[in-house]
Order: C-alpha cells, then structure tokens, then sequence
C-alpha cells in the first residue's frame, strides 16, 4: 500500500525549517516549542522513508528529497492561500496578507508612502515584511516567502520580473561640515575617505564592488554594517562618507542635514530601483492590488513606466 499523504502541519513546518535553515529559527516563526518542529520533521522522513534534512554543526541544509518535499509544500501552500482568496472574492471582499520583503533603505517611503493609504483603504488586509540586502529580496521573491519586493539595483533573476523601475543613481552622502569636492566625482576620488559600507549581498556594495575592481582601487571603510540607518547615522556623527540613493536619506537631504555629492561612474549615476514580484504564476489579487498601489504612489517610482 502506497504511504498516506504528509498532513498540511508537517508540511508546514517543515517549509518554514527550509527557509530558516535552523529548526530553532522555524519554530520562532511559527511560534511554537524546537521541539515541536523536530517531531513533525521526524515523523515526515519515517512518512517518506528517507532523511529531508542534513544536520550540520550550525543549522541544517534540506537534501535533494527535501527540497523536492520544499517545492511541493511551497506548491501547495500558495494553492491553498489562492484558494481561501477566491472564496472570498465570491462573498465580496479582500482579504487575507500580504508579504513584502525589501531593505531598510526603501522603509520610510514603503510605510508612509505605500502601505498608510493601503491599509486604510483594505482594512481586511493584513502585511509581513521581511528585511535584507538585494540577495535577501530575489531569494525570498524566487522562492514564495513574499509576493513583492523592492531592491536596488538588482540583478536579472530568471524568476522574477520588475513590475516598475526607477533610474535612483548612487550618491556619496557626505556631513554638512565636510567640504562638497565639484560633482561629478568619480568613486576613485574618495578611495581615502574614511566611509561606512554596507555588508556585501546588498546592491549597493556590489555596484561599489565593480567600480572598485574596474578601476583598480578599494575604499577604505570605517565601518561595515547591514543596517541604512547605521550609515545615516555614521554621516550625521561626522566619522566620514557613505553612499545611498537619494531615497534612502530623503529626509536628511531635505533638511540639509547631509549633503550629496554626484558621482560620475556610469555604473552608478545609471543604477536603479526595482518593484519585482515572481514571473512564473499570477500574483494573488491582494498583492496586485499593493503592487499596482505602491507602482503608481511610491515618490521613487514617480513619473516612471510600468513593466
């Protein structure tokens, strides 16, 4: 007799343990007790008689037959969120959630701009909103953790498609005491500055990256974080230089708290902001609604074409 079908539980957890690659990170997320996820991951592999998980020293890796029981519960997942909408269109209304995932640079203008006026106007709507660099964005967009995201400067991902795109050239952002040299300045020019970088995985660094490597020289950070807000504050202590899109310090720029400074590279002066969602399979008519929202009334989207 063929093995019975894995319970809509198990799935679950096990999925949530695949994108976590921890079982303490997915029990988090799930809001339940380590030992709770290990059970239903155990019980899944006696189910399909063979090991999902590869337990490593720090966190597990899913094994082929694990991402292949990740797909499917991914599958099922958005089958059965499609469905719940659907019955509830017919009774006439939206509702349900919506999952975004972007990074810190883009959340002022995300939550005043975007989702305020969205959510008054969807009361019955719900939001989750993941944070991380551009690599952080595609993963969690690729792979069903969210419906959209927005990223800087991306990479094409053979998964996913810009539903709108801003040009948001890159800026050296630099403390009202420090002299402004003439704009634009090439990146090499401030190789001596001391600065703050983000981590590498976000889009920022990996533009700063190839200009670097093109033109044969490296900056010299001060500080390395994860965090825009760390890098804002970094410039507005008057330690150094950091690089942004207008966007990401809009707020600051506007008051004249920091000053920006125009660089000449192309790779930079032509780098752009990304709305994405997944290309392969219709969005869920919540997330279109937001996507079409945030499209037409992000200010850094303004006066741009949708895709």
């Amino acid at each position: 007799m063929p093995a019975p079908p894995p319970d809509e539980r198990a799935l679950r957890y096990f999925l949530a343990v695949t994108r976590s690659l921890s079982i303490r990170g997915a029990a988090a997320a799930l809001g339940v007790a380590a030992s709770a996820v290990s059970r239903q991951v155990a019980e899944l592999e006696a189910l399909l008689g063979q090991p999902l998980l590869e337990r490593l020293p720090r966190g597990v890796q899913p094994t082929e037959a694990g991402r292949a029981v990740a797909e499917h519960a991914r599958a099922q997942e958005e089958a059965t969120a499609a469905l719940r909408e659907r019955l509830h269109r017919l009774r006439g209304g939206v509702e349900g959630t919506v999952r975004l995932c972007c990074g810190d640079g883009f959340l002022p203008g995300l939550l005043e701009e975007g989702l305020a006026g969205f959510a008054a106007a969807h009361p019955g709507l719900r939001f989750v909103l993941l944070h991380g660099g551009t690599d952080r964005v595609l993963e969690a967009v690729a792979e069903g953790e969210a419906e959209l995201g927005l990223a800087y400067n991306p990479p094409a991902h053979p998964a996913l498609v810009s539903a709108a795109r801003a040009r948001q050239p890159l800026l050296a952002l630099l403390p009202p005491g420090m002299a402004a040299p003439p704009a634009p300045l090439p990146l090499a020019a401030l190789a001596e500055e001391p600065c703050a970088l983000l981590f590498p995985g976000h889009g920022i660094r990996h533009l700063l990256s190839r200009v670097e490597a093109d033109g044969g020289f490296r900056l010299a950070p001060r500080l390395e974080t994860g965090s825009v807000e760390t890098l804002r504050r970094f410039v507005l202590s008057g330690m150094g230089l950091t690089f942004l899109p207008g966007f990401a310090a809009a707020r600051e720029l506007a008051e004249g708290r920091l000053h920006a400074v125009e660089l000449a590279d192309p790779l930079l002066a032509e780098a752009s902001a990304h709305l994405l969602h997944r290309a392969a399979r219709p969005l869920p008519a919540a997330a279109a609604l937001l996507l079409d929202h945030l499209a037409r009334h992000l200010s850094l989207f303004a006066g741009t074409a949708r895709f």
